[in-house]
């Protein structure tokens, strides 16, 4: 019986010193016990089930990135380095646009949310003058303070006389909403731009964008919300984008500025302005990335964002992996100066 003392008190200080080891390296266990391959597996399950044109993932370099996800998966022992192997992945070899990976706070719809919620802090659009040149610089199209911001410089344009207005969509690389106050302002009636499409338009029209008359036989999408917009566009068979007059409206000459980091809903607007023959474009080809992307929740704790639809210009023209031909072609960092000029 006295040696149960004893061995009592070294059960105690094995338990205390395996507490402490495992107190130590809690991080590192919990990340080894992701099962990398099996999120693997639901990336591109979810991809299949809502991208929007499966047929595009039958494709040998769709295939290759996957491929080499799964050799991600099989040697990678942290979710962070997970998620940063496959944004560097996507980024070099990803066959279309709008795909990344993050670990997720909060679930899908939350995040769906925040978007129709969020703020940038200021910032997203920014008014200067050159004399009686306005130059709107819009840095986003994220935010409904951005949204505010736009609105905001239209009425101090109106209300100082601008005699030109350049857009400065530079450094744009997209977002949601924004657009709508940013070409409503300049139309002096309803443009029709184009359309969203997705899974149900492309299970009998693959490749083919929608006509006009095709356009035609649906409204205009007139939400706001970015969740409602996820939604419908799977729902539907296309989404038409139509841009509607917003007071008070600028008639003088417009030019906007593009490089070739001017990307996603940017080029919605830019495409618009261009089409309807409202601006001239001056500076580079955009960065041809036009898809509408939607976020899933993955097993593991992540994230998914991938795209549920392409979108086609009123003309029929695809933006993504061509982007958009300037009016002007300068290098992006003399487009401002071109603009002053004309």
């Amino acid at each position: 019986m006295s040696a149960l003392p004893t061995v009592n008190l070294r059960l105690t200080a094995l338990v205390a010193l395996l507490l402490t080891s495992l107190g130590a390296n809690a991080g590192d266990l919990l990340a080894q016990a992701t099962d990398y391959m099996a999120v693997a597996d639901a990336i591109d399950e979810t991809t299949r089930a809502f991208h929007y044109d499966p047929a595009e993932l039958e494709t040998a370099q769709y295939q290759q990135v996957m491929a080499t996800i799964r050799a991600l998966a099989e040697t990678v022992e942290t979710d962070d380095a997970f998620v940063e192997g496959f944004r560097e992945i996507w980024r070099d070899q990803g066959p279309f646009s709008h795909m990344s990976l993050s670990q997720a706070r909060g679930t899908s719809e939350e995040q769906a949310a925040f978007f129709d919620t969020f703020r940038t802090g200021g910032g997203g659009a920014v008014l200067s003058w050159d004399g009686r040149v306005a130059i709107l610089t819009v840095n986003t199209m994220m935010g409904l303070d951005t949204i505010e911001e736009i609105d905001t410089a239209y009425a101090v344009i109106a209300e100082l006389g601008a005699e030109k207005l350049i857009i400065d969509l530079r450094e744009n690389g997209g977002g949601a909403f924004a657009i709508r106050p940013l070409v409503g302002h300049l139309m002096n009636e309803r443009y029709d731009a184009g359309a969203f499409v997705a899974q149900r338009w492309n299970a009998q029209h693959r490749g083919q964008a929608p006509t006009l008359q095709d356009i035609m036989t649906v409204a205009p999408w007139e939400g706001w919300s970015v969740g409602a917009f996820w939604d419908d566009v799977q729902r539907e068979p296309f989404i038409r984008v139509s841009f509607s007059p917003i007071a008070p409206v600028f008639d003088g000459p417009v030019y906007v500025l593009t490089s070739k980091r001017t990307a996603s809903a940017s080029e919605i607007a830019t495409e618009a302005l261009q089409s309807s023959g409202r601006a001239v474009i001056i500076g580079e080809r955009t960065a041809g990335e036009m898809l509408s992307q939607k976020v899933y929740d993955i097993p593991g704790g992540f994230h998914l964002f991938l795209p549920v639809a392409d979108y086609f210009s009123v003309t029929g023209d695809r933006i993504e992996g061509f982007g958009i031909v300037p009016d002007i072609a300068v290098d992006a960092e003399d487009a401002l100066n071109i603009a002053l000029q004309q």
